[in-house]
C-alpha cells in the first residue's frame, strides 16, 4: 500500500485524487492532507479517509477544524500555514506527494517534499515555471521520482514510455482555446466573471480557468514541458483542438507521431501518476469514437492571446527571473479580474507591462525566487489594485 499526501485536498485536483484513492483502498494510504479554508470540505475528508496529519490556510482555520474534529483529536495532528504545509509534504510515512496546491503556494513544500526523497505527482506547473532548473537539479540530486498529473504534460510521459530514449523532434501541446476562442478581440473586454469561469471542456479551479481563457495556462505548460523533458522552445507547438481528446502528441526524428487521447477527466492523469508504471481504473467515461465524430486542429492567435507569446519569449530568453515576473503578474492580474477591478482583456496588459517594466533580479536559490516572486506581487498589486 502506498501512502500519499495530498497538498491541496479540497481543490478539483486533490478531490479527484480522493476519488481515487477510494476506488482503491487497497492500494493507497492517505497519510496528510494540506488545505485552504474549506474546512467544512476538509472535515469530510478527514472523517473518510482518517489522515494521520492535516493543514489548514490558517490559525482561525485549524482551531475551526479542531472544534469540529474534536473527537478524532489528540491522534489528529492539526497543523497550519507554510510551516504545516512543509509538515504535510515531509510527513515521514508518505512516498508520493501530490503537489496540487494552486500557484506560487506549493513552491516551498514541493522542494520540501523533494529534498526528503519523496516522489512528486506534480499538478502545481507554477514549481517548475519559477524554478525549473533548480527543481530539476533537485529532483536529480535526491533520486525521486518526478510524475506530471497535468493532462497534457502526463500525455506526453505517457507517449514517452516505452519510446527507448528516441531523440524527440517536436513536442505538440494541445489546446481547447478556451471560452473565448471564437470571440473578436474587440469583444474580450465585455466578457463577464461567470463566462470566462465556464471552461468549456474541463472543471477546474478559478485561477486555473481563467487562465485557460487567456492561454496563459498553455503557456505556463509550455515552460513546464521545457524542464520537464528537456526540450528547447523551438521543438515545443502548441494547436488548438477544441474536442479535447488527443492531450498531447510526440514526434520522433523518424516522423513518427504518438499521441495519448482520453476523455475529458482529469482522473486519467492522476491515477497514472499515482499508480506508476501500473494502470489502474480511474472511474472515467470511456470515449465513443462515432459520437464525437471528428477532431480537428488549428493554429493559436498569438494576437489575440498575446500572453501564449509572451511565455514562448521568456523561455527562449533563458533567464531565470522572467518566468517568475509573468506568473506573479499573472497571479495577481487574475486576482483582480476576479474581484471584478479590471476587465477581462486588461489581465493580458498588466502582464506584458510588468514584463517590460519590472527590472531582473538574481534567483539562483529558492529564496531568491521566493523573494523576488513576493516582490514583483507587491509591485504589481500596488500599481493596478486602485485603478
Amino acid at each position: 500500500m502506498k501512502a500519499i499526501s495530498i497538498l491541496g485536498s479540497t481543490g478539483s485536483i486533490g478531490v479527484q485524487t480522493l476519488e481515487i484513492a477510494r476506488l482503491h483502498p487497497d492500494l493507497f494510504k492517505v497519510a496528510s492532507l494540506a488545505a485552504g479554508g474549506n474546512i467544512q470540505l476538509l472535515e469530510k475528508q478527514v472523517r473518510e479517509f482518517k489522515p494521520e496529519l492535516v493543514c489548514c490556510r490558517d490559525s482561525n482555520a485549524a482551531a475551526e477544524l479542531k472544534r469540529s474534529l474534536k473527537d478524532y483529536l489528540p491522534s489528529l495532528r492539526i497543523e497550519h500555514s507554510l510551516e504545516g504545509l512543509i509538515e504535510a509534504a515531509t510527513f515521514p510515512v508518505v512516498e508520493l506527494v501530490v503537489a496540487g496546491l494552486p500557484g506560487s503556494t506549493g513552491l516551498t513544500p514541493t522542494f520540501a517534499a523533494v529534498e526528503m526523497g519523496k516522489d512528486i505527482a506534480l499538478a502545481t506547473k507554477e514549481v517548475l515555471v519559477m524554478a525549473g532548473g533548480l527543481f530539476m537539479e533537485k529532483i536529480r540530486q535526491k533520486g525521486a521520482q518526478l510524475l506530471p498529473v497535468d493532462s497534457e504534460q502526463s500525455a506526453i510521459f505517457q507517449c514517452l514510455q516505452g519510446s527507448g530514449g528516441a531523440e524527440i523532434q517536436r513536442i505538440i501541446l494541445t489546446a481547447s482555446g478556451g471560452p473565448f476562442r471564437d470571440l473578436a478581440p474587440s469583444e474580450l473586454a465585455q466578457v463577464t466573471k461567470d463566462q470566462a469561469l465556464h471552461h468549456p471542456r474541463w472543471k477546474m479551479g478559478p485561477k486555473v480557468t481563467i487562465d485557460s481563457a487567456t492561454l496563459m495556462n498553455k503557456g505556463l505548460e509550455v515552460i513546464e514541458a521545457r524542464w520537464l523533458f528537456n526540450a528547447p522552445a523551438e521543438r515545443i507547438e502548441v494547436v488548438i483542438h477544441p474536442q479535447s481528446i488527443v492531450h498531447s502528441m510526440v514526434e520522433f526524428v523518424d516522423g513518427s507521431i504518438l499521441a495519448q487521447l482520453g476523455a475529458t477527466d482529469m482522473r486519467i492523469p492522476i491515477s497514472y501518476a499515482l499508480a506508476f508504471p501500473e494502470r489502474i481504473t480511474s472511474g472515467t467515461p470511456r470515449i465513443s469514437f462515432p459520437n464525437i465524430g471528428s477532431l480537428t486542429f488549428m493554429e493559436p492567435d498569438f494576437q489575440k492571446f498575446p500572453l501564449l507569446r509572451a511565455a514562448f519569449s521568456v523561455l527562449e530568453q533563458g533567464d531565470t527571473a522572467s518566468p517568475i515576473i509573468l506568473n506573479a503578474a499573472d497571479e495577481v492580474a487574475v486576482e483582480l479580474f476576479l474581484a471584478g477591478k479590471i476587465p477581462f482583456n486588461r489581465i493580458a496588459g498588466i502582464v506584458l507591462e510588468s514584463l517590460q517594466s519590472i527590472p531582473s533580479a538574481r534567483t539562483d536559490t529558492l529564496e531568491e525566487i521566493t523573494d523576488f516572486h513576493e516582490e514583483v506581487v507587491t509591485q504589481v498589486r500596488s500599481k493596478w489594485r486602485d485603478r
